[in-house]
């Protein structure tokens, strides 16, 4: 049974969520997803990645301080916020897409039973043995941009993250600081002319492109024996990583490692 809707004109019934080790993945459908009446998000003939979300305490601190430093923040209708107080609830705010290069999302923390990680005590599971794609935990994620001194204005110097190092990421042709923010990497990283993460990017620029998330495995082959059996193709591979073929990856190249990019670049 579906819920009431939040208020006239939001839809409900519009996205499904799936846990993959410690990330939640909200897939929604745009033409389902309506608020004061209006489909927010264009139509899509591939799927993409678009946002991310954060549980932020003290949430009502973070958004005075994004406001103070210039930071446009908008609502679930893509309105400006001009209230000088963030009034809570569930729903969150986002960036303006120009002052921050994607939409980032901050959410007050709320008991979410499609959450598993909300409940108190959860740690990450432990990769059993007949789990076919061995997936430990979330190893990065690749956000393309021209402008990595935006992206690290709003990651390190607001949101308090750490450079952890700047390198390349040689299958999918990118180069730039990897930047470590709360229990998540993130690749802020510009495309090589003429790559595949280059003509993703050429869709949003001078925005930034959420291209890909990378997963750590416990065992490549092991990984790449099951996405084969399930009909995806792997455009790159090394001896420690592969990416897939979009198209027949839901439109994303995911990857897959199984090297800790804390210490070193992708190969």
């Amino acid at each position: 049974m579906m819920p009431n809707p939040p208020a006239p004109g939001h839809s409900v019934g519009y996205s499904t969520f799936t846990a993959i080790g410690d990330v939640l993945i909200d897939n929604l459908e745009p033409r389902l997803y309506l608020t004061g009446g209006v489909q927010r998000y264009p139509d899509v003939e591939s799927p993409h990645l678009k946002a991310i979300g954060w549980y932020v305490e003290g949430v009502k601190e973070l958004y005075r301080d994004l406001r103070a430093r210039g930071f446009r923040l908008v609502d679930s209708r893509d309105q400006i916020l001009e209230a000088d107080e963030w009034a809570g609830g569930p729903s969150p705010f986002h960036t303006f897409e120009a002052d921050a290069g994607m939409r980032y999302d901050f959410f007050e923390v709320f008991p979410f039973p499609l959450d598993p990680r909300v409940n108190e005590g959860w740690t990450i599971p432990p990769v059993s043995d007949d789990d076919p794609l061995g997936i430990e935990h979330a190893s990065h994620h690749t956000i393309l941009t021209s402008q990595p001194e935006r992206a690290l204005e709003l990651t390190v110097d607001v949101l308090g993250a750490e450079v952890i190092h700047t390198g390349r990421d040689d299958l999918r042709g990118v180069s730039g600081p990897y930047v470590r923010l709360a229990d998540a990497v993130f690749h802020f990283a510009t495309p090589e002319p003429g790559s595949a993460a280059a003509a993703d990017a050429s869709d949003n620029e001078p925005l930034d492109t959420y291209h890909a998330i990378t997963w750590k495995v416990v065992d490549l082959e092991r990984a790449a024996r099951h996405l084969e059996s399930e009909g995806l193709r792997i455009a790159h591979r090394s001896d420690t990583a592969l990416v897939t073929d979009p198209v027949s990856s839901l439109g994303v190249p995911w990857g897959f490692t199984t090297v800790s990019v804390s210490g070193g670049d992708v190969r």
